[in-house]
């Protein structure tokens, strides 16, 4: 946990990630997207020492998951919208996530994890906020001294990533045309979840063209098509969020331990 927070540079656990089983002498670690309790029992049965999960599973990381998305504010803040109007668009949906999550079945994964003396954890924000920088660092430096870049030239950019190259899921624009100028972009990989449909608007009214995201609902992709004044395009999901995880991978393995990916990383 410490060193992925470092590679986040966050000072403190995020609530959405957490260890919910403790383990010492750790030397072997399955980890994956989504790790439920037939990914411990294989875990156990092939001799791993810790399972990690990205997606919160267990108790406070899924009953306090809506909290983590305040962290959305600062990014909207940083992208020309005002703190009060962020704080306001976001609380609908966060408000949503909140009903959903404190209604969960939040000790399904962890009390089958202690059952089977399973050491296990999981990450999620550090890992976004990695994946978020390093998309918006890749983009920033090739389009540096392109101002009137159109989607077609982001997407085939992100198709000649290594982190995309080959994949089943590939990036794909999902608001807009190929031959649209893209405008401002924005990388919105952090924050726990999807921000909803004013929280798109209010990026579109600030200013930006573009909205690159892992995701997008259906009501919020046909509120940006009425809208008419934004593009949205989707890196896809596994390939993005292995993006990050991967980066805190390579750091355990540099420690000597030794990392197993499934369950939607891909190498």
């Amino acid at each position: 946990m410490e060193s992925a927070l470092e590679l986040a540079n966050l000072k403190e656990k995020p609530c959405d990630s957490d260890i919910i089983v403790e383990g010492t002498g750790i030397n072997k670690i399955l980890i994956g997207i989504d790790m439920e309790t037939p990914e411990l029992m294989l875990a156990k049965e092939l001799g791993y020492d810790c399972v990690v999960s990205h997606h919160p599973k267990s108790d406070g990381t899924v009953v306090n998951f809506a909290n983590v998305m305040d962290v959305q504010i600062d990014r909207m803040v940083k992208a020309g919208i005002p703190i009060n109007k962020a704080q306001k668009v976001l609380s609908k949906r966060k408000s949503s996530v909140d009903l959903g999550s404190h209604a969960s079945n939040y000790d399904k994964v962890g009390s089958a994890a202690k059952l089977l003396n399973m050491p296990y954890m999981n990450i999620h924000l550090p890992a976004d906020l990695i994946t978020e920088k390093i998309i918006e660092e890749r983009l920033e430096e090739k389009f540096k001294d392109k101002e009137n870049k159109k989607l077609q030239d982001i997407i085939e950019e992100m198709e000649s990533w290594d982190y995309y190259k080959g994949k089943v899921a590939q990036p794909v624009i999902r608001v807009g045309s190929k031959n649209d100028y893209a405008g401002k972009i924005e990388v919105l990989m952090a924050g726990g979840t999807n921000g909803g449909v004013e929280v798109y608007k209010s990026y579109f009214e600030a200013g930006t063209g573009t909205i690159i995201a892992m995701h997008v609902p259906e009501d919020v992709k046909k509120a940006v098509i009425e809208q008419n004044i934004g593009n949205v395009i989707i890196a896809p999901h596994m390939p993005t969020d292995s993006i990050g995880l991967l980066e805190i991978v390579n750091k355990w393995r540099e420690y000597g331990v030794e990392v197993t990916c499934m369950s939607g990383i891909v190498e």
